[in-house]
């Protein structure tokens, strides 16, 4: 196209460090990026643990830069476990951030979320960052590839995590659990209900 070659890489300059170019090529925003996949099966593990249980402790690493011990709010907080599927999905990227926007209902429960996926470190960086701040722990169960989802029972044959929630009261015992389809964002009500219902036995009203 150019005889000259000096021409030729100025024009592939000028196209690369054009910003008309560059905001051409970047997706219009966060749901073009989102991976929209077939439906999966519903549910495909079976669970290692069950209400009563002492939720089994783990160490895992954060977004954040830290890693999150489970143990570390025993009298502190009550613990919601949110195991989602996988980052850059509908589903996924549609719960979280009703997380966010129900902070108030968490924080009046005394309650922290605990994110959890075997995504690694930057994936998960990445996606939230896109989808926009959380204000829990998001942790990476990457490695050992999903231990942690395995030891509660919610790793599936193709080595995801279920669409589960664990209710651990302050004591650190499991009160609550819901291996959702993985298809559907489970209902917020579910967690809610499960802290206010520790809660009230907890100041002797139930």
């Amino acid at each position: 196209m150019f005889a000259n070659p000096v021409l030729a890489v100025l024009a592939a300059l000028t196209v690369f460090l054009c910003p008309e170019s560059i905001q051409a090529a970047e997706p219009k925003n966060f749901r073009d990026l989102i991976f929209a996949s077939e439906p999966l099966k519903p549910i495909d593990s079976e669970l290692k643990i069950k209400i009563g249980d002492v939720a089994p402790d783990f160490i895992l690493p954060s977004i954040q830069g830290e890693k999150v011990q489970l143990s570390q709010f025993r009298g502190r907080k009550n613990v919601v476990l949110s195991f989602v599927p996988a980052a850059w999905t509908p589903v996924c990227s549609d719960q979280w951030p009703g997380y966010v926007f129900a902070r108030h209902l968490f924080e009046a429960q005394e309650a922290i979320i605990l994110g959890i996926t075997v995504d690694n470190i930057p994936t998960l960086y990445a996606w939230t960052r896109q989808m926009g701040e959380v204000w829990f722990p998001i942790l990476s169960d990457f490695w050992p590839h999903g231990d942690v989802a395995d030891t509660y029972g919610v790793l599936r044959n193709d080595g995801t995590t279920e669409r589960a929630l664990v209710i651990i009261d302050k004591q650190g015992v499991i009160r609550n659990i819901k291996v959702e389809d993985i298809n559907v964002r489970p209902p917020l009500d579910f967690i809610v209900t499960s802290l206010i219902r520790i809660n009230k036995k907890k100041g002797g009203t139930e």
